[in-house]
Protein backbone atom coordinates (compact mmCIF):
# COMPACT_ATOMS: atom_id res chain seq x y z
CA UNK A 1 0.00 0.00 0.00
CA UNK A 2 2.78 2.17 0.74
CA UNK A 3 4.42 1.99 -2.80
CA UNK A 4 0.84 2.83 -4.39
CA UNK A 5 0.64 6.22 -1.94
CA UNK A 6 4.11 7.11 -3.08
CA UNK A 7 3.60 6.36 -6.77
CA UNK A 8 0.44 8.21 -6.49
CA UNK A 9 2.24 11.02 -4.88
CA UNK A 10 4.98 10.95 -7.21
CA UNK A 11 2.95 11.14 -10.23
CA UNK A 12 1.02 14.18 -8.73
CA UNK A 13 3.83 16.12 -8.01
CA UNK A 14 5.73 15.42 -11.57
CA UNK A 15 2.62 16.61 -13.02
CA UNK A 16 2.11 19.55 -11.27
CA UNK A 17 5.85 20.41 -11.12
CA UNK A 18 5.85 20.05 -14.64
CA UNK A 19 3.65 22.88 -15.12
CA UNK A 20 5.29 24.94 -12.37
CA UNK A 21 8.64 24.28 -14.78
CA UNK A 22 6.75 25.31 -18.07
CA UNK A 23 4.96 28.51 -16.73
CA UNK A 24 7.47 30.06 -14.18
CA UNK A 25 10.72 28.80 -15.57
CA UNK A 26 10.86 28.06 -19.68
CA UNK A 27 8.06 30.14 -20.77
CA UNK A 28 10.38 33.66 -19.55
CA UNK A 29 13.52 31.70 -20.21
CA UNK A 30 12.38 30.92 -24.11
CA UNK A 31 10.69 34.39 -24.94
CA UNK A 32 14.04 36.23 -27.01
CA UNK A 33 13.98 33.11 -28.79
CA UNK A 34 12.85 33.63 -32.95
CA UNK A 35 9.39 32.73 -32.64
CA UNK A 36 9.71 29.68 -34.93
CA UNK A 37 12.58 28.44 -32.63
CA UNK A 38 9.99 29.43 -29.36
CA UNK A 39 6.95 27.27 -30.92
CA UNK A 40 9.31 24.43 -31.90
CA UNK A 41 10.84 24.49 -28.43
CA UNK A 42 7.29 24.17 -27.08
CA UNK A 43 5.78 22.00 -29.25
CA UNK A 44 9.13 19.59 -28.48
CA UNK A 45 8.90 20.38 -24.09
CA UNK A 46 5.03 19.54 -24.72
CA UNK A 47 5.69 16.45 -26.69
CA UNK A 48 7.96 15.24 -24.42
CA UNK A 49 5.99 15.95 -20.94
CA UNK A 50 2.32 14.79 -22.19
CA UNK A 51 3.06 11.44 -21.85
CA UNK A 52 4.10 11.64 -18.17
CA UNK A 53 0.69 13.84 -18.12
CA UNK A 54 -1.33 11.30 -19.82
CA UNK A 55 -0.01 8.57 -17.67
CA UNK A 56 -0.55 10.38 -14.55
CA UNK A 57 -4.42 11.30 -16.12
CA UNK A 58 -4.63 7.32 -15.96
CA UNK A 59 -2.92 5.80 -12.79
CA UNK A 60 -3.74 9.60 -10.32
CA UNK A 61 -7.77 8.47 -10.75
CA UNK A 62 -7.48 4.54 -10.55
CA UNK A 63 -4.86 4.45 -7.63
CA UNK A 64 -7.06 7.17 -5.49
CA UNK A 65 -10.28 5.26 -5.66
CA UNK A 66 -8.09 2.41 -4.93
CA UNK A 67 -6.45 4.20 -1.40
CA UNK A 68 -9.75 5.54 -0.67
CA UNK A 69 -11.60 2.41 -0.86
CA UNK A 70 -8.85 0.51 0.77
CA UNK A 71 -8.58 2.85 3.80
CA UNK A 72 -11.73 3.72 4.35
CA UNK A 73 -14.08 0.73 2.70
CA UNK A 74 -16.04 3.38 0.74
CA UNK A 75 -16.04 6.43 -0.92
CA UNK A 76 -19.52 7.14 0.81
CA UNK A 77 -17.38 7.59 4.20
CA UNK A 78 -13.96 9.61 3.10
CA UNK A 79 -12.59 12.57 4.93
CA UNK A 80 -13.87 15.79 3.13
CA UNK A 81 -9.97 16.50 2.01
CA UNK A 82 -9.93 13.12 -0.47
CA UNK A 83 -13.57 14.87 -1.80
CA UNK A 84 -11.54 17.82 -2.62
CA UNK A 85 -8.56 16.26 -4.12
CA UNK A 86 -11.09 14.43 -6.06
CA UNK A 87 -12.94 17.31 -7.48
CA UNK A 88 -9.85 19.28 -8.30
CA UNK A 89 -8.21 16.28 -9.73
CA UNK A 90 -11.33 15.50 -12.43
CA UNK A 91 -11.09 19.51 -13.03
CA UNK A 92 -7.29 19.51 -14.19
CA UNK A 93 -8.18 16.26 -16.15
CA UNK A 94 -10.85 17.85 -17.74
CA UNK A 95 -8.47 20.89 -18.77
CA UNK A 96 -5.73 18.87 -19.69
CA UNK A 97 -7.63 17.30 -22.09
CA UNK A 98 -9.02 20.42 -23.19
CA UNK A 99 -5.55 21.44 -23.96
CA UNK A 100 -3.60 18.26 -25.71
CA UNK A 101 -6.91 17.93 -27.88
CA UNK A 102 -7.46 21.47 -28.57
CA UNK A 103 -4.83 23.99 -28.54
CA UNK A 104 -1.79 21.62 -28.49
CA UNK A 105 -3.13 20.06 -31.55
CA UNK A 106 -2.90 23.26 -32.89
CA UNK A 107 0.51 23.71 -32.12
CA UNK A 108 2.00 20.61 -33.18
CA UNK A 109 -0.20 21.42 -36.63
CA UNK A 110 0.86 25.28 -36.91
CA UNK A 111 4.62 24.07 -36.60
CA UNK A 112 4.79 21.53 -38.68
CA UNK A 113 3.38 23.74 -41.65
CA UNK A 114 4.91 26.88 -40.51
CA UNK A 115 1.66 28.54 -39.85
CA UNK A 116 3.39 30.54 -36.80
CA UNK A 117 0.26 32.30 -36.32
CA UNK A 118 -1.77 29.83 -35.60
CA UNK A 119 1.00 27.96 -33.56
CA UNK A 120 1.16 31.29 -31.61
CA UNK A 121 -2.58 31.65 -30.73
CA UNK A 122 -2.18 28.12 -29.89
CA UNK A 123 1.00 28.15 -27.27
CA UNK A 124 -0.79 31.41 -25.88
CA UNK A 125 -3.87 29.45 -25.38
CA UNK A 126 -1.61 26.62 -23.44
CA UNK A 127 -0.08 29.16 -21.62
CA UNK A 128 -3.50 30.41 -20.18
CA UNK A 129 -5.07 27.10 -19.47
CA UNK A 130 -1.47 25.78 -18.08
CA UNK A 131 -1.18 28.91 -15.44
CA UNK A 132 -5.26 28.15 -14.37
CA UNK A 133 -4.43 24.20 -13.99
CA UNK A 134 -1.87 24.89 -11.76
CA UNK A 135 -3.67 26.17 -9.28
CA UNK A 136 -5.99 23.51 -8.85
CA UNK A 137 -2.62 21.24 -8.88
CA UNK A 138 -1.00 23.11 -5.82
CA UNK A 139 -4.12 23.18 -4.06
CA UNK A 140 -4.46 19.78 -4.31
CA UNK A 141 -0.85 18.86 -3.32
CA UNK A 142 -1.54 21.31 -0.73
CA UNK A 143 -4.66 19.25 0.81
CA UNK A 144 -3.77 15.67 0.17
CA UNK A 145 -0.19 16.58 2.38
CA UNK A 146 -2.60 18.59 4.92
CA UNK A 147 -5.37 16.42 5.53
CA UNK A 148 -3.20 13.41 6.01
CA UNK A 149 -2.46 14.03 8.67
Amino acid sequence: MSYLIAIHGLLAVLWVGGMFFAYVILRPAAQPLETAHRLALWARTFGRFFPWVWGAVIVLPVSGYYLAIARFGSMAVVPPYVNIMQGLGIIMILMFLHIFFAPYRRLRRGVESGDFVQAGHALSQIRRLVAVNMAPGLITIFVALAGAN
